[in-house]
């Protein structure tokens, strides 16, 4: 039997079916988390053999002790993971001391963490990349405009998500970001890009081959969401255009991935770009190596009629799945921002689309930053019809 620590098991709060699954296929799961126990789902705690409860999980001594425990009483621990983001380093950190071979190691962080390096293995892939600087002086950030124009984006060479980041459009805004930007953060400075993002989803195997794609269209910038307290809008794919396709593969065997469930991000082109290419053509942005944050694994089964939760499980206890992909369609995210004024009401809007609503719900406050406050998820048959949707749900007055 496979020991598997899985961090933060109950935070995103779908994250418990990645457990569910784990155990279903003979996993010895054991969750490290903050939440006390008797505050878990009972979803949760039937997918666990063991929970660790520590004062917090930003305590990396106490997180350290847990592992060391389960250890002692289990053995040897085959598989650490948190499929999030924000621990994604520290994961890698805890996999080395602890010689858990499965997965990042302290040694892979720059590759996958830092958006400078990235940039390396998306052009050993072929796939373009925006031109950069690394953020030292106001007047090296001059002289790299002066090069590219405005407007230019800024961001933490090692961020997460769209937080912390400057969509720089003049000398006014420079000053501003240079007034205002984080001291002793390393920022990278970029060309800006006219594309809407589309992204390679995939559960890959030991092999580095894909065991399940898909992907996501991103008609607005995370960045302008989070910047402007925006309403969120992003869809996953009825079927994955084969040259996002191509380039994700591309880019996994670039990376070196495998066995991991990955978010590979990529700009499909809106305007004809010098140095970058063609209105349409597919250029690189960002690797995430996790799933799509919030809600997404969810989306994706809706609109693929599967179960990717178990495909990621299977990955990790067979390096194979036998887990059926049915009917596609469009499975569309629509998150209102609180405080604006919509023409429709959560009333009136269940009336008329909730034959094909497949999950309405508050999203939780420490996402509602990129995804707004209330979500709406419907399938639909055709972009008009995607369309039609999000002209509805958010139209404001």
């Amino acid at each position: 039997m496979k020991n598997v620590v899985f961090i933060s098991p109950n935070f995103p709060t779908n994250y418990w079916q990645f457990c569910r699954e784990l155990k279903n296929n003979g996993m010895n799961v054991l969750g490290i988390g903050d939440a006390p126990y008797d505050e878990l789902t009972n979803e949760l705690k039937g997918s666990l053999n063991e929970y660790y409860k520590v004062s917090s999980l930003e305590n990396t001594d106490e997180v350290y002790r847990a592992i060391a425990f389960f250890i002692f009483k289990y053995g040897r621990i085959d598989w650490l993971e948190s499929n999030n983001e924000y621990w994604l380093e520290r994961d890698a950190r805890f996999r080395t001391d602890f010689n858990i071979q499965s997965g990042f190691q302290v040694s892979d962080i720059s590759r996958i963490k830092y958006k400078s390096k990235m940039k390396e293995y998306y052009k050993k892939a072929g796939i373009p990349v925006a031109r950069y600087h690394m953020v030292n002086t106001i007047q090296g950030c001059r002289t790299f405009i002066k090069k590219v124009g405005y407007p230019v984006v800024a961001k933490p060479d090692n961020g997460v998500g769209a937080s912390d980041t400057h969509k720089i459009e003049n000398e006014e805004d420079l000053q501003k970001f240079f007034d205002t930007k984080l001291p002793d953060v390393p920022y990278i400075m970029e060309e800006f890009v006219y594309g809407a993002v589309n992204s390679y989803d995939a559960i890959i195997d030991s092999n580095g081959e894909p065991m399940f794609e898909t992907g996501n269209v991103s008609p607005v910038s995370i960045m302008d969401i989070v910047n402007n307290a925006d309403n969120s809008v992003y869809y996953i794919v009825k079927e994955l255009p084969e040259d996002t396709r191509a380039a994700g593969r591309a880019a996994v065997k670039s990376f070196g991935v495998k066995s991991r469930f990955i978010h590979f991000e990529f700009f499909r082109l809106q305007r004809d770009q010098e140095g970058l290419g063609k209105k349409g053509d597919i250029m690189a942005l960002e690797v995430n190596m996790r799933p799509c944050g919030g809600f997404t694994p969810d989306m994706i089964n809706f609109a693929h009629s599967t179960n990717v939760y178990k495909i990621w499980a299977d990955m990790i206890a067979f390096d194979r799945s036998t887990m059926p992909v049915g009917k596609h369609t469009f499975c569309a995210f629509a998150g209102r921002r609180d405080g604006k004024n919509f023409v429709m009401s959560h009333e009136d809007i269940m009336e008329k689309y909730g034959d094909k609503m497949v999950m309405v719900d508050r999203i939780p406050d420490a996402l509602s930053g990129a995804m707004g406050n209330q979500m709406y998820l419907r399938l639909c048959d055709s972009e008009e019809e995607l369309n039609k949707f999000y002209a509805d749900v958010l139209e404001c007055r």
